[in-house]
């Protein structure tokens, strides 16, 4: 992909009146997806079948996915979304199910649409991930299950939340809508826990349009997932559960199994792009980049960094402004976090509860373009731009030179 670099940049930001790092927006996301002939050559035999939907090339999908994550069973879904709400209906949960504030709110949608009461753990401030300890502190007699995410595509700290769920007999889902193509101490996202949940939608590395697989180890709920995409029945016009109309079709399926060859790459390249965006923003005080433990592999379905005003000298808000007079479009995901959300805020209780990482890390994060067909010239532009943006508009830092320092030594 060619973007429109502007090669005449002066010494000024466009917010003071200089030169746009590009001379038109280019997407912030922009899905590497795989040949169409070779999507349709996949396809044309269940469109001249007509039998498009739910049939052979799911199944193929389901194999295929389940064999390379080293899961038992996959079960392919209309959405992420879909998924969880199933899940969480098949493991037979009650009362309580904790889980990160810190997520995109179709995690909580999960959790409420099942009648559930969602009870919110902070975030860990380094890896941004549920933190374990936390969560600890938030198991009562209700509590059913821990719902978990891989933020960004960062794999939590599974070991310690298997540990915590056997201690307490609680259910374990992991919320792994970024995560496909990450890997835990070598070993794939998708063979953790209870049951993991994936989300195949454009922004994420293996795409099938709309979709979502459901991996696990266990029979039971395999086949009752199964059953619940389909209205709840498995074919004998009997349902089994009161079910949703969750199916995949073949065309996505389609998608999804010419994708995944290139998803080793897409791994391959987001995490160059990271690495060289941490590189370059590194020397600039204020600045965070999300920690991944040694042995571990994020995927990068989203890089983000995280700004500290009082160091940087400049608010997440100002910066993104800023950026986008450069034509550089950026997120935050996820802010505002669950809890100061108005579907979720009767849930939480500000005089007894404390989520200070979790309203710190969504109070500064801003997610920056990431995706493979990103030249290094653009990362370069792009963190220049930030460059220029912070040594024009950045007031004086309101904290003692030693504390500056340390926080540059932390990231």
């Amino acid at each position: 992909m060619k973007q429109t670099r502007n090669t005449v940049l002066g010494g000024a930001p466009a917010a003071c009146g200089g030169s746009p790092a590009f001379c038109e927006k280019f997407r912030f996301i922009n899905p590497l997806l795989p040949n169409l002939d070779r999507v349709i050559a996949t396809y044309v035999k269940a469109y001249s079948n007509a039998i498009i939907t739910n049939a052979d090339l799911v199944a193929r999908l389901e194999a295929v996915v389940a064999e390379r994550l080293g899961a038992k069973h996959c079960v392919a879904v209309s959405s992420c979304t879909s998924g969880l709400m199933m899940v969480l209906r098949a493991l037979g949960l009650t009362g309580e199910v904790i889980l990160p504030s810190f997520t995109f709110f179709a995690t909580g949608h999960a959790v409420r649409w099942n009648g559930l009461k969602p009870v919110f753990a902070d975030c860990d401030p380094d890896t941004w991930n549920v933190d374990p300890v936390d969560i600890g502190r938030k198991i009562t007699p209700r509590s059913s299950a821990i719902l978990a995410v891989h933020m960004y595509g960062n794999p939590c700290d599974i070991a310690t939340l298997e540990r915590l769920a056997a201690r307490h007999r609680l259910k374990l889902i992991f919320d792994a809508a970024h995560g496909f193509g990450s890997t835990y101490r070598d070993h794939p996202i998708g063979q953790f826990g209870d049951v993991e949940v994936f989300s195949l939608s454009p922004t994420k590395l293996l795409v099938a349009g709309e979709g979502g697989l459901v991996t696990t180890n266990d029979a039971y709920v395999a086949s009752a997932v199964r059953s619940m995409r389909n209205y709840g029945d498995l074919g004998a016009y009997d349902p089994e559960w009161i079910g949703i109309n969750a199916r995949m079709s073949e065309f996505n399926a389609a998608l999804a199994l010419a994708g995944l060859p290139l998803v080793d790459a897409k791994v391959k390249r987001r995490n160059c792009i990271a690495n060289l965006y941490t590189d370059l923003l590194t020397p600039l005080p204020g600045l965070r980049f999300q920690k991944v433990f040694p042995g571990d592999l994020s995927c990068y379905k989203d890089y983000s960094i995280h700004i500290t005003p009082e160091v940087l000298g400049l608010h997440r808000d100002a910066l993104a402004a800023a950026l986008l007079l450069e034509n550089i479009e950026t997120k935050k995901y996820f802010y505002p976090p669950l809890h100061q959300q108005t579907l979720y805020r009767d849930f939480y209780d500000a005089a007894t509860d404390c989520l200070h990482s979790t309203n710190t890390v969504a109070g500064g994060i801003l997610s920056l373009p990431n995706y493979e067909m990103l030249s290094d010239e653009t990362i370069e532009t792009i963190c220049g731009a930030i460059h220029r943006i912070v040594s024009h508009l950045a007031r004086p830092a309101a904290v003692a030179p030693e504390e500056r320092d340390q926080h540059v030594a932390i990231t």
